[in-house]
């Protein structure tokens, strides 16, 4: 058997791609509605895609961060939301909590434990608030199926005392038996309707 003799520049080459981590792709943009701008991306080593949602919110910067990272005010969420938990919140700073998702039938419906950390930049002013998983808290629930892979993350940067810039990007992992692309499908359509919502509650005061 005749052996193949590989140069030690591309044995070097090969090593170095073996051992490179998978990255996520680029941002790629898919639409424009109401102001919105939606993208969506690959996720490294995995089939369903991450979102993204961008725009300018036009109201005074304390009313959008008194409405976006305060769990209490809830009503502005995914209208699938069936049953929320507010399990700890400290205002600018940290929450916890439950959210049981209804899902279509024959689709079982879902639910999630999240913990969402709230930081403030005090010379810029912009606000972060990541979202994952709180495993371990809430005990499962036979006629659900738990959502364990998932982040979100807002980015809230002020332009100018009345107008923010505000990015939602995340990811979640339904788990159970929804088809990938039935998944990606509607994930375009959630940051759009989160904000767009958002945009109609706050410009409209």
């Amino acid at each position: 058997m005749r052996r193949i003799r590989i140069s030690l520049p591309a044995q070097i080459f090969f090593m170095l791609l073996l051992s490179c981590p998978a990255v996520a792709q680029s941002w790629k943009f898919i639409k424009e509605k109401d102001g919105v701008k939606i993208y969506t991306r690959k996720e490294a080593g995995n089939s369903l895609k991450s979102f993204r949602g961008v725009a300018d919110i036009y109201a005074p910067v304390e009313m959008v961060y008194n409405l976006i990272g305060n769990v209490k005010n809830v009503d502005w969420w995914d209208k699938n939301v069936r049953e929320i938990k507010v399990l700890y919140y400290e205002k600018a700073a940290i929450s916890r909590y439950y959210l049981v998702y209804d899902s279509p039938w024959p689709v079982a419906d879902r639910d999630l434990c999240a913990e969402a950390l709230i930081t403030t930049d005090p010379v810029t002013g912009v606000r972060k608030i990541s979202a994952k998983p709180l495993p371990g808290v809430i005990p499962e629930r036979p006629d659900l199926v738990r959502i364990r892979n998932y982040w979100q993350t807002w980015t809230l940067e002020p332009v100018s005392r009345n107008v923010i810039h505000v990015v939602l990007e995340g990811y979640v992992d339904p788990g159970g038996s929804v088809p990938d692309w039935v998944y990606n499908m509607v994930i375009t359509e959630t940051p759009l309707k989160i904000i767009r919502g958002i945009k109609q509650r706050l410009e409209k005061k």
